[in-house]
């Protein structure tokens, strides 16, 4: 009997997954996709889209044509539970879909308690709707400064944030923005950030990243605190938890992730307390050799602790290495052979561009964590023109379902 290989989420580990299971058997498995997200979203792009340089059609597509091509059946709804003692899961439609492997890539929500006042008074830009919310806002800002008025600006990575690099590509990108709009003069722009320090990433930092970050800021004239955390998000100011108010008319805030709800209430699964499943190094479920979890969903443990919490950055290419991981252990468990591929999140390698609207800074290193042996920042606007061509290559290797490709 053919086995069947269920996969929940259709982005980046769940699309990943479920091709590369496809790849790896071809016709001898039966493959379906549940998620609630009808169309592929290239995440690292939405940096550009509050300011007119993206819209929504350019950064997604539809993948139902991309499954179906490759004999992957897709269902448009949402897994509200998982049944993994009796190997099913429920849609909302009430509707139960069994399986024999099971992949968990259901991604992340904005954890908006952790901000207070984020959501009326604040902006974010994690998912698509925040967005295109956040250039809505953007244009009433800059609709403020007519006549020659000063505003303020805040972008912030809160307290158990782990997306830096979103913040900090934001924070430049506004920057780049205002110059190219002749009123940077006018806006005082404060970077607020839970690290211990600039550059710490969430992975622990790289070779001078602090002081190449530290001289970007200065050059572009934006104060800087780090080690902070915020007690709230008011209409004109956010404020520190030590009462410090910073002055804000439009403040950006990346706030924590947590796991969706699927996730978080799959207790035989053990889920921690902000719904990520523990899993092994070949991205078993610790419980279930036939549950994987890749992406976001997955729980990664920092291997350290900072004064101020803070999270470890899950990004699209970690992901696509755990999906790819996820996809050749199930395959060599359909065959009867062991799961003995792995690769544990630790020992993947960091590799990010960080743009900055007309210039950026490569990141590169052997690990996304300590302790790492190689690492290294290359800045220049070379990196912008890498971020510009790897979004056109990458939906199109997406779109057309050529996850082997790097």
């Amino acid at each position: 009997m053919r086995k069947r290989v269920l996969v929940l989420g259709s982005n980046f580990g769940g699309l990943t997954a479920a091709l590369a299971v496809r790849r790896e058997l071809f016709d001898d498995v039966d493959v379906r996709v549940i998620s609630p997200a009808d169309r592929f979203l290239f995440n690292p792009s939405l940096i550009w889209l509050p300011f007119g340089k993206r819209n929504p059609d350019d950064i997604t597509f539809p993948v139902e044509p991309t499954f179906t091509k490759h004999g992957i059946d897709f269902v448009h709804e949402a897994a509200v539970e998982i049944d993994a003692d009796h190997r099913q899961v429920r849609t909302a439609s009430g509707t139960w879909y069994a399986y024999d492997y099971l992949v968990v890539a259901t991604g992340y929500r904005n954890n908006f308690d952790a901000v207070p006042g984020l959501v009326e008074h604040g902006v974010t830009i994690t998912t698509l709707d925040n967005a295109v919310a956040a250039g809505e806002a953007w244009r009433r800002f800059l609709d403020g400064l007519g006549d020659g008025r000063r505003g303020d600006i805040v972008v912030a990575a809160s307290q158990g944030a782990g997306c830096f690099g979103a913040a900090y590509e934001f924070l430049f990108n506004t920057a780049y923005r205002l110059r190219k709009a002749g009123v940077r003069s006018r806006v005082n722009l404060t970077y607020l950030t839970a690290e211990p320090f600039l550059g710490h990433f969430g992975i622990g930092g790289l070779p001078h990243g602090e002081q190449l970050l530290g001289s970007f800021l200065r050059r572009q004239h934006i104060e800087a605190r780090v080690g902070v955390a915020i007690e709230g998000v008011g209409a004109d100011a956010v404020t520190l938890t030590d009462g410090t108010e910073i002055p804000s008319q439009y403040s950006m805030v990346v706030p924590p992730f947590v796991g969706q709800e699927v996730a978080r209430t799959a207790s035989a699964l053990d889920p921690d307390d902000k719904g990520y499943l523990p899993v092994r190094p070949t991205y078993q479920s610790e419980k279930f050799d036939d549950v994987y979890v890749v992406g976001i969903a997955a729980q990664v443990v920092s291997p350290w602790q900072t004064a101020i919490p803070i999270g470890v950055p899950k990004t699209g290419y970690p992901t696509e290495v755990q999906a790819h991981v996820a996809a050749q252990n199930i395959a060599a468990q359909i065959r009867g052979q062991l799961p003995e591929h792995s690769k544990p999140f630790d020992d993947i390698a960091a590799v990010c561009v960080l743009d900055a609207g007309n210039n950026g800074v490569v990141i590169l290193a052997d690990k996304m964590l300590a302790p790492k042996k190689h690492g290294v920042l290359i800045p220049g606007p070379q990196a912008h023109a890498l971020k510009l061509g790897f979004e056109k290559y990458f939906l199109w290797k997406a779109r057309n379902g050529h996850v082997q490709l790097p």
